[in-house]
């Protein structure tokens, strides 16, 4: 089995993270997760490190949770104040 590269790693911690203090949510309908079980399956996906898809959704899924990460669109930046909706300001 493939070790798992330094960003799949952060994005795991990240998204366990979220999960540890109830952020962290499931895709369309938008539900909090309560299952451990589906957390990991949650942070492996985004991770893009399971074995349960193909290698190049798995690059195209990192790909895609990198980019989010950086906008801070994710639950934990978001919490944490860093978010992209909740930094900004209206002025005038």
């Amino acid at each position: 089995m493939p070790k798992e590269t330094e960003p799949q790693k952060e994005t795991v911690q990240r998204v366990m993270h979220e999960f540890k203090h109830g952020e962290l949510r499931s895709g369309a309908s938008g539900q909090k997760v309560k299952n451990p079980k589906q957390a990991v399956a949650i942070a492996l996906s985004e991770a893009g490190a399971s074995n349960q898809q193909s290698p190049k959704e798995n690059e195209a899924r990192l790909r895609r949770t990198k980019a989010k990460e950086r906008r801070g669109e994710t639950a934990e930046a978001e919490t944490e104040g860093r978010g992209a909706k909740g930094s900004r300001t209206k002025r005038g």
